[in-house]
C-alpha cells in the first residue's frame, strides 16, 4: 500500500511539472475547464430559479387542500370553474372553511413613467387571509376599500418605485385602464410566469376585471379541521365533486405546477442541454491540451518505460493531470459563478441560489469531464515504445 502511494505521489509530480512546463498550454486548458464550470453553473442556476419562481405562489397559499380545473395548465394562466364546486367542500364534514381566488394578468400603469407592463393580480377575501407573505397582516383591512391595490415590492423595477413613492404619501396608478388607490405592499417576488405581482380584494378584482363572472373562480381554498386526515378529505372531496376538477394538497399543486414547467415548456430542456454541451466543449477542449502534452513527450514517457515504468505508471500521470486541471480550472469558475449570480439576481429579480449540493454536483461533473479526456488521451500513451527510439 505503501508503494502503490508512493509511486502515485511521483506520478502526481510529474503531472504537475509537464503540466507547468508550458504555461501557454496550461491557460488554455484552465479556460476550457473555466469555460465549462461557468457555463454549467449557469445553466443550473437558471433551471433551479426557475422551479423556485414557480413554486413560491402554491406555497404561499394557506390552505390544506386546492381546487382547480383541469384544463388548466398553470396558476399563471388557469381555466375559470364555477364556485359552486368550492362550496360544495363544505358538505364534508371535516372541511372547516373555503376560499374562492382569482388569478389574471393585465396592464400595470407605471405611476412615474405612464408606462404599462403587464403583472398578475390576485384576488381574495382579505379576511380570508389566504396568503402568508411579509407584509400582508397590515394591508389586509385597507384592501376592503373600492378600488385599492397591495403592491409586491419584489416585481421588477419597470413597475415604478412604490415603496418610495408611497413612503411620501398616498399613491394611484391605473391597472387595466381603471384607477386604483394602492395602499400597501408585500413580497413575493417575480417568477418565469410575471414580472410583477398585486392584490386586490375579491370585489375590486371584478372591477378590474369587468368581463369576468362573480361565481367563476380560479382556484378553491380549502381548509380543513384540525386533527383531520387531509389526505382522507382529499380523496372523499375528489368522489364528492365533478370530474372536470382536481382536488390537490399542498405537496400535489406544486407538483403539477412544477410538471408543467418541466415537460410542457422548453425552458427545462433548454438549461439541460445548456448542461451538456458546456461539458462536451469543455471534455474537447482537455482532451486536446492532454493528447497533444502526450504526443510532444512521447519520447520521454517511452524512456520512462525503458527505465522499467509500468504502462499504469504513466497512466496514473495523465489522470492526475486531469484531477490538476479539474481543481484549477474549478475554483476560479466557482468564483465567477458567485459573481455571475448576484449579476443575474440584480438583472432578472430572481433569486439563484448557490446551496452546497450544486457546488459538489458541478465539480463531480467537471472532474468527471477532465478523467473521461485523459481516458481518451490514454489512447496515445500506448505508443510510447522504447523500441522506436533506437
Amino acid at each position: 500500500m505503501a508503494s502503490t502511494l508512493s509511486q502515485f505521489g511521483f506520478s502526481a509530480k510529474l503531472a504537475w511539472r509537464q503540466l507547468t512546463h508550458e504555461k501557454a498550454k496550461l491557460f488554455a486548458a484552465v479556460l476550457g475547464v473555466l469555460f465549462a464550470c461557468v457555463l454549467v453553473f449557469m445553466q443550473l442556476g437558471f433551471r433551479d430559479s426557475l422551479y423556485a419562481s414557480i413554486g413560491t405562489l402554491p406555497n404561499s397559499l394557506q390552505g390544506d387542500l386546492f381546487i382547480q380545473h383541469k384544463q388548466t395548465e398553470a396558476l399563471w394562466r388557469a381555466i375559470p370553474f364555477h364556485r359552486q364546486q368550492v362550496y360544495r367542500a363544505l358538505s364534508h364534514p371535516d372541511v372547516e372553511r373555503v376560499m374562492p381566488f382569482y388569478i389574471g394578468q393585465t396592464p400595470w400603469k407605471n405611476p412615474e413613467t405612464q408606462a404599462k407592463r403587464t403583472l398578475m393580480v390576485l384576488g381574495a377575501e382579505p379576511s380570508d387571509a389566504v396568503m402568508s407573505l411579509p407584509g400582508m397582516t397590515a394591508t389586509a383591512a385597507q384592501l376592503t376599500r373600492e378600488n385599492t391595490i397591495a403592491f409586491d415590492t419584489l416585481s421588477r423595477p419597470e413597475f415604478g418605485p412604490i415603496a418610495a413613492l408611497l413612503a411620501q404619501g398616498p399613491v394611484d396608478t391605473e391597472v387595466n385602464d381603471r384607477r386604483m388607490d394602492i395602499v400597501g405592499t408585500f413580497r413575493l417576488g417575480a417568477s418565469f410566469a410575471a414580472d410583477g405581482n398585486a392584490l386586490v380584494s375579491d370585489q375590486n378584482f371584478i372591477r378590474i376585471f369587468p368581463n369576468r363572472l362573480p361565481t367563476m373562480v380560479d382556484i378553491g381554498i380549502i381548509r380543513v379541521k384540525p386533527g383531520a386526515d387531509v389526505i382522507a378529505v382529499r380523496d372523499a372531496l375528489r368522489g364528492l365533486l365533478d370530474e372536470n376538477v382536481h382536488v390537490f394538497d399542498k405537496q400535489g399543486i406544486t407538483d403539477y405546477e412544477f410538471a408543467y414547467w418541466k415537460n410542457n415548456v422548453p425552458i427545462g430542456f433548454i438549461f439541460g442541454f445548456g448542461v451538456v454541451m458546456g461539458l462536451v466543449v469543455g471534455m474537447v477542449i482537455v482532451y486536446q491540451i492532454l493528447f497533444t502534452d502526450i504526443n510532444n513527450h512521447l519520447n520521454e514517457f517511452a524512456t520512462l518505460k525503458a527505465m522499467g515504468y509500468s504502462q499504469g505508471y504513466l497512466y496514473k500521470v495523465v489522470f492526475a493531470s486531469s484531477v490538476y486541471l479539474a481543481l484549477i480550472g474549478f475554483i476560479p469558475g466557482y468564483f465567477l459563478s458567485l459573481g455571475l449570480y448576484e449579476l443575474a439576481e440584480s438583472v432578472t429579480y430572481i433569486a439563484m441560489p448557490m446551496p452546497l449540493s450544486k457546488v459538489i454536483s458541478v465539480f463531480t461533473m467537471v472532474l468527471v469531464m477532465c478523467i473521461l479526456s485523459g481516458c481518451l488521451a490514454m489512447r496515445k500513451m500506448r505508443q510510447a515504445n522504447p523500441a522506436d527510439m533506437f
